[in-house]
């Protein structure tokens, strides 16, 4: 193979720094040469300013210098001979542990193509290659990356090829002395690297049950002869998991996925010196935890994403304006209905049961119904906003806006129960069919309205437009008791019931204050110090210092209103709460267990 037009080496010597630095080399630069880095990356919707982080730039030709004149806060030109390659080189401050942009310590190197390698104008389309250097200071360290290798070592060091720019950027690369693994579902290889585990990881766990959740989505999406009739849209796949003391979140990509989590959140091996407490007390060790469940959730929805997001894709995603926001109104379908399937999946592929999903299901739901903003803004609307609202939450995002995720999610789920009400369809079908109708590739609303109306018989226009584009409360409680499912209505916490999102580190400190509620009439702002409580007026007034919310009950006793002290600005003010009447939180559990297995067994 001839060497190609656009070639990268990126070496990372400089670790106390947290600098990689890159060469990049044009073969055939253009007279007027424009480069430019991203200010986004694809999948988290938020201009993320990745040149703020590069420094140190500099051009040649034939080593003589050439003169680069910036144009904007990402872009530069450079006067060039044609018939002379270009050489560029400059570093990358690399010191963000999360998986949008780049990191690099004497423990692990990561990063994302949108953070290191300038986009080549003019030349997207040309077989990019990224050489990763290997270097004496990373001495036991690996690379692992979704590009496919050109000359690499053992350790994985050496020369990957691209097939465009899109490509390159899209194929994260992992470095350290991480942990491997590998396992095959439907006939495709996957690989699981997982950087930062302690010793207790039970490694074997983690492997199969990610399998389990592979099969379970080849089987969804291309059905049970998933191997046979419609190959998977990837040849091989990486799951690039970092561990943390403290951190949770993904980025999906077109054959990997960056993943991280607490390091709490690993399966851990049964038998240790010092086991958890929760085996030492009885409890069953083959039950996943609470956090290890969001894990498997997590892997679940970024590995749903390669069909969902990465291939069926929304018509403005066709090409990538890496230069600025691209505005859809689609992610409610995207990352919602890629929601509602994460958890279903994990109860298909049989890591859960009935009652953890049921649980997990009316978390989503009381996360809506407690949002003051879905009365507010359309999930449509949300969906064009991210780039202002979602990625820059703030003190009022609850009264103003709503996920998509979440109500999406809920979206995708009153879907999937009327179709299977009205008895001609369901949602795995329509999900089906809309990935042959698009060819896998660009899709529209008009689609899914489009495969709906053929596989259901009817219009749903209407439901699309109340649900999606309209503002009206979802008809939940009545199509989950269709599905034989029974909604029950528990005490909400106090700080629902007040209207207050609160931390307790240290006293009681208000982050929000939700619109219409007790807290909001009483006076309460974000940023107030819950300090203290009078109960009673004159004489036989009682004041309490309060350390914690729940302090509220144990002293409030039977009075109806009650006085409330709070720092603010250094200005202690007095402000009068009147107790508000009980609020509920939704409870689901089995009602009719065949209707029930028909729906979450499929």
């Amino acid at each position: 193979m001839t060497q190609p037009a656009i070639s990268y080496q990126v070496r990372a010597h400089e670790l106390h720094a947290h600098l990689f630095h890159v060469t990049l080399t044009v073969a055939q630069p253009a007279a007027l040469q424009g480069l430019s880095l991203p200010v986004w990356i694809p999948g988290s919707y938020l201009v993320r300013e990745f040149s703020k982080n590069l420094q140190n730039l500099s051009a040649h030709q034939n080593g003589q210098v050439v003169a680069l004149a910036q144009r904007d806060k990402c872009t530069w030109e450079a006067a060039c001979n044609e018939a002379v390659p270009l050489v560029l080189s400059y570093e990358v401050y690399a010191f963000d542990n999360s998986v949008h942009t780049a990191w690099l310590d004497t423990q692990r190197g990561f990063f994302n193509g949108t953070s290191l390698c300038l986009r080549v104008h003019g030349q997207e389309a040309q077989v990019h290659q990224l050489e990763v250097m290997a270097d004496p200071a990373l001495n036991g360290w690996q690379v692992a990356t979704g590009l496919t290798p050109h000359k690499v070592n053992k350790a994985g060091f050496g020369s990957y090829r691209a097939a465009d720019y899109d490509e390159l950027v899209d194929c994260p690369v992992e470095m350290g002395a991480f942990w491997s693994g590998h396992f095959v579902a439907g006939g495709v290889p996957h690989r699981l690297v997982v950087a930062g585990a302690p010793p207790s990881f039970d490694a074997a766990r983690l492997l199969a049950d990610t399998q389990a959740i592979c099969e379970a989505e080849m089987v969804l999406w291309h059905g049970a002869q998933h191997g046979k009739t419609h190959r998977a849209p990837h040849a091989n796949y990486l799951f690039m998991l970092n561990a943390v003391g403290d951190g949770y979140g993904g980025l999906e990509h077109r054959n990997s996925t960056a993943l991280i989590c607490t390091r709490q959140d690993l399966p851990r091996l049964p038998h240790t010196a010092l086991a958890p407490a929760a085996t030492v007390s009885g409890a069953n060790p083959s039950v996943p935890s609470e956090g290890y469940t969001s894990l498997l959730g997590l892997i679940s929805h970024e590995y749903f994403h390669t069909w969902n997001v990465k291939r069926l894709r929304p018509a403005e995603f066709a090409r990538y304006d890496y230069a600025q926001e691209n505005y859809t109104e689609l992610l409610w379908f995207f990352e919602g209905f890629t929601s509602y399937y994460d958890d279903l999946l994990l109860r298909r592929a049989q890591l859960i049961d009935d009652a953890t999903y049921f649980k997990l299901l009316s978390k989503t739901i009381n996360q809506v119904l407690q949002t003051p903003g879905r009365l507010v803004q359309s999930v449509a609307q949300a969906s064009f906003d991210a780039w202002v609202k979602y990625y820059r939450q703030d003190e009022n995002t609850p009264n103003a806006t709503v996920s998509y995720y979440t109500k999406g999610a809920l979206v995708a789920l009153c879907l999937d129960l009327t179709l299977r009400q009205e008895g001609h369809t369901t949602l795995d079908a329509v999900m089906r069919a809309l990935w042959l109708r698009c060819q896998a590739g660009p899709m529209t609303e008009a689609d899914l309205l489009a495969v709906l109306a053929n596989l259901g018989g009817r219009s749903f226009a209407r439901e699309l437009n109340r649900w999606v584009h309209g503002k009206a409360e979802l008809p939940l409680r009545s199509l989950l008791q269709s599905q034989g499912v029974q909604v029950h209505e528990d005490p909400a916490p106090l700080a629902q019931r007040l209207g207050l999102r609160v931390t307790e580190h240290q006293g009681i400190q208000v982050k929000m204050v939700l619109r219409g509620s007790a807290a909001e009439q009483a006076g309460f702002c974000a940023g107030d110090e819950w300090l203290g409580l009078t109960v009673g007026s004159g004489a036989s007034a009682s004041h309490w210092r309060l350390a914690k919310l729940d302090d509220l009950l144990l002293y409030t006793g039977t009075a109806k209103r009650v006085g409330a002290l709070v720092a603010r600005d250094k200005r202690l003010l007095h402000l009068t709460l009147t107790l508000p009447k009980a609020a509920s939180t939704w409870r689901l559990a089995m009602q009719d267990s065949q209707r029930v297995k028909q729906w979450l067994g499929q």
